[in-house]
C-alpha cells in the first residue's frame, strides 16, 4: 500500500493550485483575446475624421486623424478584435453608455463625465478657443468679457456645454460645421471650438479663411472612454498598450505628422 505523507499531500496540493491558477489565467487571457470592441468617434478633424469628409464612416479604414491614429496604435498592441465607426457625437455619447465593450474617443475627461466611463489615456489635448469672424474687431481679456455676446456651439460638445452651464448665451446646433458661416453672416459673435479644429473646419466646409482666435480659456486632455460595463481587465490592457506606445515614441510621432 502506497502511503502519502502529510508533507507530500501539501506539496501536491500546492502544485495543483499553481496549475489551476495558470489554467485560469490562460482561459482569462483567451476570453480577453476573443473580445470584440465597438469603438465610436465623430467627424472632428484633425483629431478624428472620415476620409470621405462625411459625418459617418463604417470601418476603421475610412477613419483618420490624430486621436484615431493613436487609438489604432493602441489596439495594434493588443489582440482585441474591434470595429470603429464615425457617427454624430450626441448619438454615440449616449449609445456607448450601458453597453459592454463599447467606447468613444476623443473624449474630454471632465468632472461631470468622470463617473460615466472608464478612461484610457491621455491622448491629445484640446485648446478651448473662442473664434471671431475674419473682419471682427472683438477683443477679450478674459472669458467673462464674452458674457453679453452670442456664442455658436453644438450639442454634445464639452466646450459648448461648459459655457451653457456657466450661463453664457450659446446658440446650439447639431453639428459645428455651420458655425463659421454663422460668424460671417453675423448670426453669432463668437464660435467656441478647439484651436486646431476651428480654422480647418472653416476652410474645408465653408471656404472661410482667416478666423480670428480671440481667447484660449482652457486646455483639456482627451481620452478613449470605455463604458462602465466593460471588463476592467480590458481597460487595463488598453492602458498598458497606450503606455507602451507612448514610451516607444509612437504617439509623439503621430502628433508630429499633423503639426
Amino acid at each position: 500500500m502506497h502511503v502519502i505523507t502529510a508533507s507530500r499531500k501539501d506539496s501536491l496540493f500546492r502544485k495543483a493550485r499553481v496549475a489551476l491558477g495558470a489554467l485560469l489565467l490562460t482561459l482569462a487571457g483567451g476570453v480577453l483575446a476573443g473580445e470584440r470592441l465597438h469603438i465610436f468617434t465623430e467627424h472632428y478633424p484633425p483629431y478624428n475624421a472620415s476620409t470621405s469628409g462625411e459625418e459617418f464612416a463604417h470601418s476603421a479604414d475610412e477613419i483618420t486623424g490624430i486621436c484615431t491614429d493613436m487609438v489604432k496604435a493602441i489596439l495594434a498592441r493588443t489582440d482585441f478584435d474591434y470595429v470603429m465607426k464615425v457617427r454624430a457625437w450626441s448619438y454615440v455619447f449616449d449609445r456607448v453608455q450601458g453597453r459592454p465593450n463599447h467606447g468613444l474617443f476623443c473624449t474630454a475627461r471632465t468632472e461631470d463625465r468622470e463617473d460615466l466611463f472608464q478612461w484610457v489615456g491621455p491622448l491629445a489635448s484640446i485648446k478651448w478657443t473662442l473664434f471671431a469672424a475674419p473682419d471682427s474687431d472683438l477683443t477679450l481679456e478674459r472669458l467673462e468679457d464674452a458674457r453679453p455676446l452670442r456664442i455658436a456651439g453644438y450639442k454634445g460638445d464639452v466646450m459648448s456645454q461648459y459655457l451653457v452651464d456657466q450661463g453664457f448665451n450659446v446658440i446650439m446646433s447639431l453639428s459645428g460645421d455651420l458655425n463659421p458661416q454663422r460668424l460671417v453672416l453675423g448670426q453669432a459673435d463668437l464660435w467656441v471650438t478647439d484651436g486646431l479644429v476651428g480654422p480647418l473646419v472653416a476652410r474645408e466646409t465653408q471656404g472661410i479663411e482667416g478666423l480670428r482666435p480671440v481667447l484660449v480659456f482652457r486646455e483639456t486632455p482627451m481620452y478613449l472612454a470605455m463604458s462602465k460595463e466593460t471588463d476592467p481587465a480590458i481597460v487595463a490592457k488598453l492602458q498598458n498598450a497606450l503606455d507602451a506606445a507612448r514610451a516607444a515614441g509612437e504617439l509623439d510621432a503621430i502628433q508630429a505628422r499633423y503639426e
